[in-house]
């Protein structure tokens, strides 16, 4: 048998519609609140920030929403992606179980961000917009949506954060390539930015505070527009093309998983792979044990209250009930920096409320050496946000190597490492550590979020 196994589906094969989780769910997600009146948002309120299309699908219940066909026609260049079985590292773990990942790496960015930047970018088009202004941590979004501004003709401004713009230099190289222009944040270009620089010039920024800039800038102009890469449900929406792909291709492999796994930040990728899985279990169908792995030094499923919150740190989002660590909490500069969130998507918190997934943390470290043994069997090197996907996988291999349980695991791969090898020249230094918060901060940051009364 060959020690890699790649199961790819046909271009025909490829999903027709987004598939969404709200249409299956066995209780409805809290809703999203005016900051001001503390009532629900409509679409009016949203209209600033997003064009109609895009507000219709974060509030839509149907279960499927269908993929223009010019948005599918861009997908092509990389959709399907393929999956496959990591046989060399299942050997080297001496574990019973199969291990499959799905690999988002192929896309032109490197990593699953395309899937929602791409309709992003198409619907703003469509709508007349000029230019959209965004956030990004460690880059991939900021170079996605860079890609997808190019292929729309858009202008696009990416508020880097801080840690992460002087980590990888070649991420913000590339966000330059696709045209689009990336600014360290805290950044003099806002009043809130200034306002924070003011207080700690050497911030190191978080994504909450370059949410702020963004949406900061948004508003100022009527032909601009903000676009976020996690967190949202229509971006969640649009990720669930990996999910539906995955699906189909395990019934190729004839082995449905017992674990789904997927890194968690904001939720995107998490989301994108796993709930068409719970969708399918919600439905009558064969149920899959999901996991989602988070950063030991970010972790707002383990350790953050189930609250309404900002998503923003100056406050100028919606309010939505989620985990979180709070909007004014600022995590340490991990290299995970696409993991750097202080909430998590409303409704992958909402299925962890209902007791539809788990969720575990890891340390940096530990995240990097699944990465490397991951790398050195079969070949691809993971983005530091993937290490806590593989990380994961490995460990659920073990369990079923103890347990002595031939269990089928699947994992998205989100994206591969190629700007990230200063972090692993790091670790193979030693110079790699364990970043740790501080509990105070936290403490502080939990008792400062906002009083919303719960509904009668």
């Amino acid at each position: 048998m060959s020690m890699q196994t790649k199961y790819l589906l046909e271009e025909n094969q490829m999903p027709r519609f987004w598939y969404n989780i709200q249409a299956d769910l066995p209780k409805a997600a809290p809703a999203v609140l005016h900051p001001g009146t503390l009532q629900p948002v409509g679409p009016d309120d949203l209209a600033p920030l997003f064009p109609m299309a895009l507000i219709m699908q974060e509030v839509s219940q149907e279960r499927e929403i269908e993929i223009p066909e010019p948005v599918r026609d861009v997908y092509r260049l990389w959709r399907p992606a393929p999956l496959f079985r990591a046989h060399r590292l299942e050997k080297a773990l001496g574990t019973p179980a199969k291990i499959y990942y799905k690999y988002e790496g192929v896309s032109p960015a490197g990593s699953h961000k395309p899937n929602t930047a791409v309709p992003q970018a198409f619907y703003n088009k469509e709508a007349g917009v000029k230019r959209l202004v965004t956030e990004t941590g460690a880059g991939q979004w900021g170079t996605s949506l860079a890609f997808a501004g190019s292929l729309y003709g858009l202008e696009v401004e990416v508020f880097q954060v801080r840690v992460s713009y002087d980590q990888k230099p070649y991420r913000r190289a590339v966000m330059e390539t696709y045209g689009a222009r990336c600014v360290a944040s805290p950044s003099n270009e806002t009043a809130f930015g200034r306002s924070v620089l003011a207080k700690n010039p050497n911030h190191p920024g978080s994504l909450g505070i370059a949410i702020s800039e963004a949406v900061e800038l948004a508003v100022q102009r009527e032909d601009t527009k903000y676009a976020l890469g996690s967190v949202l449900n229509h971006v969640l929406l649009h990720q669930t093309v990996i999910g539906q792909e995955a699906m189909e291709q395990m019934k190729m492999a004839d082995a449905w998983p017992d674990v789904v796994i997927g890194c968690a930040g904001g939720g995107s990728n998490f989301a994108g792979i796993a709930f068409p899985f719970i969708g399918h279990g919600l439905r009558g169908g064969e149920k899959s044990r999901i996991v989602a792995v988070e950063p030991a030094a970010c972790p707002s499923l383990t350790r953050g209250k189930y609250a309404y919150d900002f998503g923003d740190t100056a406050g100028m989002t919606p309010l939505t009930k989620m985990h979180t660590l709070g909007s004014q909490f600022t995590p340490p500069g991990f290299h995970a920096g696409g993991l750097r969130y202080h909430g998590m998507a409303a409704l992958v918190s909402h299925c962890k409320e209902l007791g539809l997934i788990e969720a575990v943390a890891y340390n940096q470290v530990e995240c990097f050496e699944a990465g490397v043994l991951f790398a050195r069997n079969e070949g691809i090197v993971p983005a530091p946000e993937a290490n806590h996907a593989v990380k994961g996988a490995i460990e659920e291999a073990l369990r079923c190597k103890r347990e002595g349980k031939a269990e089928n695991i699947l994992f998205c791969l989100s994206g591969h490492g190629h700007f990230d090898m200063t972090s692993y020249q790091k670790y193979f230094a030693g110079e790699l550590s364990d970043e740790s918060y501080d509990e105070r901060e936290l403490a502080m940051a939990l008792e400062g979020l906002p009083s919303v009364p719960e509904p009668a």
